[in-house]
């Protein structure tokens, strides 16, 4: 593979020559000069990343930053910006390249060795099409856009036709509940849902007209509903009309071939709403604006994912997520930096019943991929069952690797060097990430032009003034705190969607270190500027006055071949002393012995401390894990509490929710065990 020149490289010449400002980013010293100016100097930091990216408003903006405070901060007052504009400024180019916008394929499509390519114009064309007949059926700037889709490009289609229109867009994954998606969606009171007839996942299809008219049924400000036939090509789309709503075909919509003229909106005007897990409560819905979501990915996407125009450096980025997840906005925003999006839906692990971790693999292979990405999860599981992705399909084309969801073990790094091809004779780059849905971005992720330190994310990113706090908001170096975010960005939520007076979205984030953004992970920085982070702040371990992130009790267990999953909570009872039980998945046939409790509780004590062996270790099915898959160690925590496990759990917003039953038995039997 040719090396090319890396896009951080491009922006600090840039800077030289347009600002008279010189970093060298090849060393860590360099990049923590360039950081701190970009956290230091706002104005002058953002207001380079629009110019750079080729930003554009038919107004001029006032200042680049109005007001630091948060929450409150006003970017760029003045600009006039939108999402989906701003997205096509690259069709021409890229497609004259020959590169496409989208690759797809889902289970189907690759059982039978196909793909599918969307160009740019064609993309282009169907969100025309389909933002002018949401128009004609009364879809304003502003109205409430509903979406009830899997990964596949008309989602993105949607999408950009409701941004065009600067309707609200939000949407919901087919295979959450019904309970689930009423949370979210009662909140904002869409106008118009787009959704479809059913998906198909690990082998298996999932008529969703029923669950779409209990929907419908509950959501009377629902006044037309596009209907995608994706399932079935026959669904009745009859069977949904009402006196007070009209049915319309997706397809048909999106058929016709008109002019594309996006609306201009205020930077600040709502691009989205996204949502908290809602596991135990209503989901936060969280508003993003046009301006924010674009500035926050071009500068993510390029200068640290390293991930450009494919016009100029033939990109293929694959991100895999639900639509539910924010990982799906992050992939679509490649879009933004004109990449070709490589989107696969269904069953990452082959077909229920026949597992098979090489389908992602010999997606990216088949669709040319150069960017790879995938929850930590998977890339654990690809480690435990042995998968060799390079022997099986042809990875060449690769030349990074990212991850996100939890923090990526150290034997999975190693097993990315393992099983990746090699790049200009070098291990492929591994780039983790941790940010979150909350501000649509990332606080720690990679960099091309640094190296890559085994178990550590490499840097604080550019414009995240990202700091490891005590209690007392002291900065540490080297020691586990509070992950905070001390300035302003772009893209930190303009509001929750009915949050009247902004209590909710103040106590979610600046109850802690007033006017500071705390984001609810213990984080590590280290001394050569790299982070760590250890797992969620509310669900820590304080054995005997220490304290510490269930994330390095994770490492030291899941490194053991034996054991799939785990989770820990750490009991302190009024009175009481502390109870800290470990809950294991264990490979299928093994069993919890007393040999191999002796191992686990080993492991622990050579990775932490004997403080930190748990008082006792159990054998379950599955840990219960949200629709993003993160461990649920909190709501087990109530649970174990005393609290009741329908007050902690929201089974529809959950990924594996018959495992509730077990832990709500074990909570039972340990509670009767106490005396009094």
């Amino acid at each position: 593979m040719t090396a090319r020149e890396h896009l951080i490289t491009r922006y600090t010449r840039w800077l030289e020559l347009e600002r008279g400002l010189r970093f060298d980013v090849t060393k860590p010293e360099g990049y923590d000069t360039l950081w701190r100016w970009s956290v230091t100097d706002l104005k002058a930091f953002w207001g380079s990343i629009w110019d750079h990216f080729g930003m554009t408003s038919p107004t001029p903006f006032t200042t680049v930053l109005e007001a630091e405070a948060m929450p409150g901060a006003r970017w760029f007052p003045g600009a006039q910006v939108n999402y989906a504009q701003h997205l096509f400024s690259h069709a021409d180019a890229a497609h004259r390249a020959g590169h496409p916008a989208i690759v797809f394929c889902n289970e189907a499509m690759q059982s039978r060795g196909e793909l599918q390519e969307i160009a740019w114009p064609e993309l282009r064309r169907q969100v025309a099409s389909l933002g002018a007949e949401l128009k004609r059926l009364g879809v304003q700037p502003g109205d409430r856009v509903g979406a009830f889709l899997p990964n596949i490009p008309q989602t993105v289609v949607a999408f950009l036709a409701c941004a065009s229109l600067g309707a609200i867009w939000s949407v919901c994954s087919p295979d959450m509940g019904p309970v689930a998606v009423l949370d979210r969606f009662r909140q904002i009171e869409p106008k118009l849902l787009i959704a479809c007839d059913g998906y198909t996942y690990g082998g298996v299809a999932h008529d969703r007209m029923t669950v779409l008219r209990g929907l419908l049924d509950e959501l009377p400000g629902v006044r037309n509903l596009v209907l995608l036939r994706y399932q079935n090509q026959q669904a009745d789309a009859a069977s949904l009309a009402a006196p007070h709503r009209r049915v319309h075909d997706f397809a048909a919509l999106a058929a016709r071939d008109v002019p594309f003229a996006p609306a201009w909106v205020p930077f600040d005007h709502p691009l989205w709403i996204v949502y908290s897990s809602g596991t135990t409560g209503l989901p936060k819905p969280i508003v993003h604006g046009h301006g924010g979501v674009m500035i926050e990915a071009l500068k993510a996407g390029a200068l640290h994912n390293d991930v450009g125009a494919s016009a100029i450096t033939g990109d293929r980025y694959h991100w895999y997520s639900a639509t539910g997840r924010i990982m799906w906005n992050s992939q679509v925003g490649a879009l933004l930096g004109g990449a070709t999006i490589c989107i696969f839906d269904g069953n990452p692990g082959g077909a229920i019943g026949s597992p098979d971790l090489t389908t992602l693999w010999r997606f990216a292979a088949d669709a040319g991929a150069t960017f790879f990405g995938a929850g930590a999860a998977f890339y654990a599981n690809c480690l435990k069952a042995g998968i060799e992705p390079a022997k099986v399909t042809d990875l060449s084309k690769l030349r990074a690797i990212g991850s996100t969801g939890s923090p990526l073990s150290v034997e999975s790094y190693q097993w990315v060097y393992d099983q990746m091809p090699k790049v200009d004779g070098r291990d492929i780059w591994l780039a983790p990430i941790s940010g979150g849905t909350d501000f649509a971005g990332a606080f720690v992720a990679g960099l091309p032009t640094l190296p890559v330190v085994i178990g550590e994310m490499q840097c604080r990113c550019l414009g995240a003034d990202v700091h490891a706090w005590d209690a007392i908001g002291r900065d540490l170096i080297d020691e586990v705190g509070e992950l905070v975010c001390a300035r302003p960005m772009p893209s930190m939520p303009l509001y929750f969607w009915g949050d009247a007076n902004g209590q909710r979205y103040f106590e979610s984030y600046f109850d802690m270190y007033p006017g500071v953004w705390r984001h609810g992970d213990w984080i590590r920085i280290t001394p050569r500027g790299g982070a760590i982070i250890y797992g969620r702040s509310d669900a820590t371990i304080n054995r005997h006055g220490i304290r510490m992130g269930t994330a390095e009790l994770y490492r030291a267990v899941e490194a053991l071949p034996e054991v799939l999953d785990s989770l820990v909570v750490d009991l302190e009872y009024l009175g009481r002393e502390s109870y800290m039980p470990l809950f294991v998945v264990l490979r299928e046939g093994l069993v919890l012995d007393a040999a191999l409790t002796k191992q686990l509780k080993e492991a622990i004590k050579t990775a932490l401390s004997a403080r930190h062996v748990p008082n006792e270790i159990f054998q379950v099915q599955a840990v219960p894990r949200t629709l993003s898959g993160k461990k649920m160690e909190l709501p087990v925590k109530k649970l174990l509490m005393g609290t009741q496990a329908d007050q902690v759990f929201k089974l529809d917003a959950m990924a594996n929710a018959s495992c509730v039953e077990w832990f709500a038995a074990f909570a039972q039997r340990r509670a009767a065990s106490w005396p009094g």
